[in-house]
């Protein structure tokens, strides 16, 4: 399995220090959400499809007047487990099937035909409940690129979105002394304090990780920025999505739903139940059609009338789905389906993006002796013991740490100084066309194009990052992750059964061979960054590829072999771009050829930001429910 694989890479992060539910538990008083599809009223203002990251964020902003009444429909339930809650290793989640779509893609040619488990939250909050909790942005170059498919005046950039990271966040410092001692540098102006989302730092860092980042340092180009939320490339530590008081996970559902959905009266919300299609009327939306989650046939449908909008929040890999079944998609592939076409939009399902994780060097310090380490936490039993009691006591120690608090996060230029150039040329003379789908539509393929220029010209910069390692301190570090990859993978419905089968998901990894070059950069500077720094003091030994693996070539073969094309980052099926670009929505996330039908989630994005995507999902959704607010 590509999970366990992942989980293994990471360094064996999952210990035995599970609290019990009872300790985690958040209490729901007077909890009024419907768990069957026939309590559900007639019509509604408006309707929002999926009730994770985006979709609980924006149903909290629009009925947060009483002015409006909103639905939100979600195929999971409410989740309360201490795979939910955890701080500790936030990731647990990931591996719980109870809280996870079980989605396998199809054989990915350039990795040796292997398949790869597709990691979608399943639950009341979506992904925003099982991830592992890290909380940073991309760089402003990222969200310009954005704009730029438009033009100079649009209102997605860096400028445009800073005011929503702000709104989405409620940041609480690191304390003075963990500060002093690490050097964590941050700086309040980049964060807000309104929000019921909450950024925070750990009460504890173990000791290494301070060494880690100061050798960075020792790399020419590697900048140290003076928040992780400043929009720049570098080193930094960053705060988690945790709830400093009783530290606990801070996530959609805590943040814009308990204590929110359950006071309101224009606010409902069904769990447990999918969203087939979107009804139109003279192409306009007028609502839609839902069965209840475990359905296999449409014999218990029932529909909902949105008066103003239907507000698509299904997420990256459902998202595309519900259009094509809708009618909304690629006309040949609806009418593969036996779909009627309500609008031929290319661009539906194209364009799929994640961040490739295991693309670095793997080494093992053999000289290591900084500890206490996260390993201790599984085996160490006193130590864990001690940090069970502390966490019990106070909710403090090494218990409040995450997935992860420190990174770096660089631009091609810094880990490959002497090839970044040579790499864009490549790129700007590629011919697009060559490297997506045969018979992909002209207008995908512009769009495509465009986003290759807009990439060669960031990977001359210092100003947009490609690469990202985050640090542990431990003895067993280096798998590094792919912010930008250029290959472009698809979504489509199973066109035998468009509706309750999965759609086919298709990676397409290291399709485009620019790819591979760049990974080839990857390892080199992980081996610099272990062998030519104060860290080759601690004995590095490289366990993977391996030392004697140093030809492109042979790099390459290693990496189709273990490298994992998604970090549970998906984006880009329905993307904000000119439709004559594959462009889905517009900027004001209105679904082209149609009226009354938006979409909020992460797949809009046309392109990755450099930087995991929760953070950007959250600002996306402030964003969106400003947008709509402004045309009711």
């Amino acid at each position: 399995m590509v999970l366990s694989r992942w989980a293994v890479a990471i360094g064996g992060l999952l210990h035995a220090a599970v609290l019990t539910s009872a300790d985690r538990a958040q209490s729901l008083a007077h909890s009024k959400i419907l768990t069957r599809g026939e309590d559900v009223q007639e019509q509604y203002d408006y309707i929002v499809v999926g009730g994770g990251t985006a979709g609980l964020t924006v149903a909290d902003r629009l009925t947060e007047k009483g002015k409006y009444s909103v639905l939100v429909i979600e195929f999971g339930v409410f989740q309360n487990s201490s795979s939910v809650t955890t701080v500790s290793y936030g990731f647990f989640g990931l591996i719980d099937p109870a809280l996870n779509f079980n989605i396998t893609s199809v054989p990915q040619t350039g990795l040796n035909g292997r398949t790869v488990d597709v990691i979608v939250g399943k639950m009341l909050g979506g992904s925003s409940g099982h991830n592992g909790l890290q909380v940073h942005r991309g760089q402003k170059a990222d969200y310009d690129r954005w704009g730029s498919y438009f033009g100079r005046r649009s209102q997605w950039s860096w400028d445009g979105l800073l005011p929503y990271f702000k709104k989405a966040w409620h940041f609480h410092p690191p304390s003075p002394e963990l500060a002093r001692a690490n050097n964590i540098k941050y700086d309040a102006r980049y964060w807000g304090t309104s929000s019921n989302i909450h950024a925070s730092f750990p009460t504890y860092a173990f000791p290494f990780l301070k060494t880690e980042i100061a050798a960075f340092g020792e790399i020419p180009g590697v900048q140290f920025p003076p928040d992780s939320g400043a929009g720049l490339p570098g080193a930094f530590w960053y705060p988690t999505s945790a709830d400093p008081g009783p530290m606990l996970r801070s996530f959609s559902r805590t943040g814009h739903w308990d204590g929110v959905a359950q006071t309101r009266s224009n606010y409902h919300t069904v769990t447990g139940q999918k969203v087939l299609k979107v009804l139109f009327k003279n192409k306009r939306a007028t609502g839609v059609t839902f069965v209840p989650a475990n359905a296999t046939s449409g014999k218990y449908a029932r529909s909902v009338k949105a008066k103003k909008e239907v507000i698509l929040a299904a997420g990256t890999i459902h998202t595309p789905q519900i259009l094509q079944g809708s009618g909304v998609g690629p006309a040949k592939l609806l009418r593969e389906a036996k779909i009627d076409v309500v609008v031929d939009l290319p661009g539906v399902g194209t364009n799929f993006q994640d961040h490739p994780f295991q693309v670095g060097a793997l080494f093992n310090l053999t000289k290591f002796t900084a500890h206490p380490d996260p390993n201790d936490l599984f085996l160490n039993q006193t130590f864990l013991a001690e940090a069970q009691a502390e966490y019990n006591a106070n909710r403090t120690g090494p218990l409040s740490i995450a997935s992860g608090n420190a990174a770096s996060f660089l631009p091609l230029r810094v880990i490959s100084p002497t090839a970044f150039s040579q790499i864009a040329d490549k790129c700007e003379a590629q011919d697009p066309a060559a490297y997506l789908p045969p018979g992909t539509d002209k207008t995908v393929v512009d769009g495509y194009a465009a986003q290759i220029r807009a990439h060669a010209r960031d990977l001359r910069g210092a100003g947009s990052a490609v690469y990202n390692l985050f640090v542990r301190g431990t003895y067993n570090e280096g798998s590094a992750i792919y912010l930008h990859p250029l290959s472009r993978g698809i979504i489509k419905i199973n066109s035998a059964d468009p509706y309750f089968a999965e759609p086919i998901i298709d990676y397409r990894a290291l399709s485009n061979p620019a790819d591979a070059d760049i990974l080839v950069e990857f390892t080199r500077f992980t081996r610099r960054f272990f062998l030519d720094t104060s860290l080759s003091n601690y004995g590095p030994v490289e366990l993977w590829p391996g030392a004697n693996v140093t030809s492109p070539a042979d790099i390459i073969t290693a990496l189709r072999s273990f490298m994992i094309p998604s970090s549970f980052h998906p984006v880009g099926t329905a993307p904000m771009m000119p439709r004559k670009l594959g462009g889905v929505v517009d900027e004001d996330l209105l679904v082209y050829g149609v009226s009354g039908l938006s979409v909020v989630d992460a797949s809009i994005m046309p392109d990755l930001p450099g930087a995991y995507t929760q953070q950007t999902v959250y600002a996306i959704a402030e964003k969106a429910a400003d947008l709509i607010k402004a045309r009711a």
